[in-house]
């Protein structure tokens, strides 16, 4: 595992990870490409990161798909939902998760580049997103693995409300305002954001 840094791709379950950190002996990876596109939840009303359901079903179907001997790699995390930085929405309990997505801190301050400016210093015209010259915008774009195309993908943190949750668009802008948890312009009226799930990898088995 000597080979393993930051920034580097590995192969777990079947998927390619990116490293986005390391700590002793743990790493912390997203998949390399949206694997998925689900809602938020399946209602539409006031919900967190604690008790959605997509939280439910990474740590639930998602991770019953890894085998006995993947399932020991994986380290449970307690992870922060903080308010949203912009409108003071309820980020919600802290959680213990196996599987789980990324938050607006994340991908803003640590994990893409220090974009961190523009989150504790927006300025007026700043309602919805972030800037589109952001330089960091390109490191956040994913593709949908079942497609060449790019696709927006959804992070823990709430939106402007507790019916939205913020996401990253498919320019890799910071979507913070959110998108709808469940209500979206599709022909099922279903909001279907692409789905990165992140978890921590004990490295030396």
């Amino acid at each position: 595992m000597d080979d393993i840094k930051i920034n580097s791709l590995i192969s777990f379950a079947g998927y390619n990870w990116r490293v986005l950190d390391i700590k002793g002996n743990a790493a912390l990876i997203i998949t390399e490409h949206i694997i998925d596109q689900r809602s938020y939840h399946d209602a539409y009303k006031d919900i967190t990161w604690a008790d959605c359901a997509l939280r439910k079903y990474l740590n639930g179907d998602f991770y019953n798909r890894f085998s006995e001997a993947e399932k020991s790699r994986i380290i449970p995390v307690m992870n922060k939902n903080l308010d949203n930085q912009w409108y003071g929405t309820k980020g919600g309990e802290d959680t213990l998760d196996k599987v789980f997505l990324l938050s607006i801190e994340e991908v803003v301050c640590k994990y893409f580049g220090d974009s961190s400016s523009n989150l504790y210093n927006p300025n007026k015209s700043q309602r919805y997103w972030f800037h589109k010259k952001d330089v960091n915008n390109s490191k956040r774009i994913a593709r949908l693995e079942s497609t060449v195309g790019v696709w927006w993908w959804w992070l823990r943190s709430p939106g402007r409300f507790n019916v939205r949750a913020a996401y990253i668009h498919g320019d890799g802008n910071v979507g913070i305002q959110g998108n709808n948890i469940l209500k979206g312009n599709a022909s099922d009226g279903r909001c279907t954001g692409g789905v990165r799930p992140a978890l921590w990898l004990r490295l030396d088995m």
